[in-house]
């Protein structure tokens, strides 16, 4: 009998010993709440012109700790046990280097605001531009970020022969090319470049997706619907797609079909995959290319018309397109889309016209009346450049920027 007291009371002592070493591990444990793992520290960089302990009045987050929160936020959001089936995000793509930041912050504001569905912006930029663009979108009001999620990547190309990628044409402009590769997980994007504006809404052009055969795997615009003055059917040195080549400024690419499918070529008779395509290609047409990665897609196509689709020149307008008088007869009807400042025309005064609508929608204040910030100082300009050929169409550039504004109106919060 004893031995079975003995034994009672070992076990109680046991159990009691057990209990309060769960619960100094319980209370002493730094777990998150929910259970998702450990916590982290995030020590933000120091913000220039900063003090420690500064406390003058309230302040705003740094953008870093904005983006840390917001990561966050997206990480629980994932790990809830009650959700509901989001809409896919349209995914935009584009790459910027050099002095690019501002122009391409202006091309994702512009898209941002008129877009309906959520937005996925992929921004491919050298690394020391990585930081500013983080700074300035993470610095947008909420009702704006929360429109649009974004990722910035490293430029990034194969290791064997990275550098000749790099240089082809525009410093990192082939990076388009690799977008199947790098992004492995996304079926489809909307390339863009980075002097595109969109006076539209995103989601009328991501529409085309829908749009494709069977075979078509890509859709841009003719780089010219004036055969008498368009380039390729005059200079070109290499085969081009269609009668005047097309444009791939605007390039809108259903990614799973791009990585499965086998392209003809003029190298082999049997079909090369886009990865096993791109480094032939350049090598055998190096000598003969001016506009670098968009000739490669010229070429391609032409072997390929089948899989691409062509939409019209309001989704790609360019100066050419007034240059030497109108010749795009969809924007004469609808109005200008998609504007395509090419040639650095944003940024000297060649064609005043590209450049007053560049100006206004890059000083627009979110939240502030479209139609007093932005279209009546828009018009003002755009009346100023009449006596170019561009200028004479000015109704062309505000025909589809003034219905797209009656939807800022609808998404703007009252009062701001």
């Amino acid at each position: 009998m004893r031995r079975y007291i003995r034994a009672l009371l070992l076990c109680m002592v046991f159990a009691v010993f057990s209990g309060l070493y769960v619960y100094s591990k319980l209370f002493y444990s730094d777990v998150s709440v929910g259970g998702n793992g450990a916590r982290r520290v995030f020590n933000p960089p120091s913000v220039p012109g900063a003090r420690r302990g500064d406390k003058t009045g309230p302040q705003k987050p740094h953008w870093y700790n904005r983006y840390i929160m917001r990561q966050r936020s997206q990480m629980d959001g994932a790990g809830s046990s009650v959700q509901t089936t989001p809409e896919p995000p349209m995914h935009l793509a584009v790459v910027a280097c050099g002095e690019r930041l501002e122009e391409t912050l202006t091309m994702i504001k512009s898209a941002v605001l008129f877009s309906v569905k959520l937005l996925h912006v992929h921004i491919f930029a050298e690394d020391q531009l990585h930081a500013s663009f983080m700074e300035v979108l993470e610095s947008w009001p909420d009702f704006i970020r929360s429109r649009f999620n974004y990722r910035v990547y490293s430029i990034s190309f194969p290791s064997e022969n990275g550098a000749e990628w790099k240089k082809l044409f525009k410093p990192c402009a082939s990076q388009r090319l690799f977008l199947p590769l790098i992004l492995k997980d996304v079926d489809s994007v909307l390339y863009v470049d980075s002097d595109i504006l969109f006076l539209q809404p995103v989601d009328r052009l991501w529409a085309f997706l829908s749009r494709f055969n069977s075979s078509q795997l890509a859709a841009m615009a003719p780089e010219h619907e004036e055969p008498r003055i368009a380039w390729y059917n005059r200079f070109a040195r290499h085969p081009f797609c269609g009668k005047t080549g097309v444009n791939s400024g605007v390039m809108l690419m259903n990614m799973t079909r791009m990585r499965t499918t086998f392209f003809k070529n003029d190298m082999t008779s049997v079909g090369l995959r886009w990865e096993e395509l791109l480094m032939p290609l350049l090598q055998k047409y190096k000598l003969n290319i001016t506009w670098g990665d968009q000739d490669l897609l010229n070429i391609i196509f032409h072997y390929n018309s089948e899989c691409l689709l062509e939409f019209p020149c309001q989704w790609n307008y360019r100066p050419d397109h007034c240059i030497y008088g109108s010749n795009c007869a969809s924007a004469e009807e609808d109005g200008i889309y998609v504007l395509h400042g090419n040639r650095g025309v944003y940024h000297d005064y060649k064609q005043p016209a590209f450049r007053a609508v560049y100006e206004a929608i890059k000083k627009y204040s979110f939240g502030t009346d479209p139609v007093t910030s932005l279209m009546d100082p828009l018009e003002e300009e755009l009346l100023k450049t009449t006596h170019t050929y561009c200028g004479k169409s000015h109704t062309l550039f505000t025909k589809r920027l003034a219905l797209s504004l009656v939807n800022i109106n609808r998404k703007t919060p009252h009062g701001r």
